[in-house]
C-alpha cells in the first residue's frame, strides 16, 4: 500500500508541474553566473567526461553556470562572504535541462555501462540509484535556482577537504554522515552557513547541494540546452 501511495503521489507532482519539451518561448531570462561574478570557480562536470555516465550529458553545449537572477545574485552574497576569509565558491552544476535529467534515466537502465563505478558509486549497485534516491525523474536544478557548490582556497585554488567528492553516491555525502575529521565537519558547516546566510536550502542527501529559497519558478522544469543563447 505504501509503494501505491507513494506512485499516485509522484504522478500527482508530475502532472502538476510544468515541464517543457519546447523552451525556445518558455525558458525564463537566465544569467550567466560567471559574468556577475567573475571570481567564480566554474567547473561543469556534465559538459565534461568526469561524471557519475563518463561522458558529456546532453544539454550542455558549452560549460556555464546558468542560473535565474535572483539565484545568481544570491550567490554572489555567498561568495562575496567567503572571500573575506581568502575562500571562494566552486560550481559543479547549476541549471541543469530536463533533457539531462532523462540521460540520466536512460543511462541507469543500462546495466552494462559502469565504467565510472569505482569513482562515483562504489558502494552502490547500479540497479538501486534510483530506489536510493541517487537518480530521479525530475531535478530541482531544472528550476534554475539550484546549484551543486564547494568552497576553494582562493590563492591554492584547492578544494577544502568536505569528506567526500562531490556527486559521490554515498552516505558519506550526507551532511549529517557521523564518521568525518573535525576539519570536514567544520567545513562542511561553513559552505552550508554560508549559503544559508545568502537565502539557500540544503539536501540532507548532498553536502554540495544548495536551493535558492523562494526560488521564481517552484513549479517549473525547463529543457532549454546550457548555451551562450539561453543566457542574457
Amino acid at each position: 500500500m505504501a509503494k501505491i501511495a507513494i506512485v499516485g503521489l509522484w504522478l500527482a507532482v508530475g502532472m502538476a508541474a510544468n515541464v517543457y519539451a519546447d523552451t525556445a518561448t518558455k525558458a525564463p531570462n537566465f544569467v550567466d553566473a560567471k559574468k556577475h561574478i567573475p571570481d567564480l570557480d566554474v567547473d561543469m562536470r556534465y559538459y565534461s567526461e568526469n561524471n557519475f555516465i563518463g561522458a558529456r550529458i546532453d544539454g550542455y553545449q558549452a560549460p556555464l553556470c546558468l542560473l535565474t537572477e535572483s539565484a545568481a545574485s544570491a550567490l554572489k552574497q555567498a561568495h562575496t562572504r567567503l572571500k573575506t576569509f581568502g575562500l571562494r565558491l566552486k560550481v559543479f552544476d547549476c541549471y541543469r535541462p530536463q533533457q539531462a535529467v532523462d540521460h540520466f534515466a536512460r543511462w541507469a537502465k543500462d546495466s552494462d555501462d559502469t565504467k565510472m563505478k569505482a569513482q562515483y558509486y562504489p558502494d552502490v549497485p547500479k540497479s538501486l540509484l534510483f530506489a536510493r534516491g541517487y537518480i530521479a525523474e525530475r531535478s530541482g536544478h531544472s528550476r534554475g535556482s539550484t546549484v551543486d557548490a564547494t568552497i576553494i582556497d582562493s590563492f591554492s585554488g584547492r578544494e577544502l577537504d568536505m569528506g567526500s567528492s562531490w556527486d559521490f553516491f554515498s552516505k558519506i555525502s550526507w551532511p549529517s554522515y557521523p564518521y568525518l575529521t573535525v576539519q570536514q565537519r567544520t567545513n562542511r558547516a561553513l559552505l552550508a552557513a554560508t549559503m544559508a546566510e545568502a537565502g539557500f536550502t540544503g539536501l540532507s542527501e548532498e553536502w554540495w547541494h544548495f536551493s535558492l529559497n523562494n526560488e521564481p519558478y517552484p513549479e517549473d522544469y525547463f529543457n532549454v540546452a546550457v548555451s551562450p543563447s539561453a543566457a542574457q
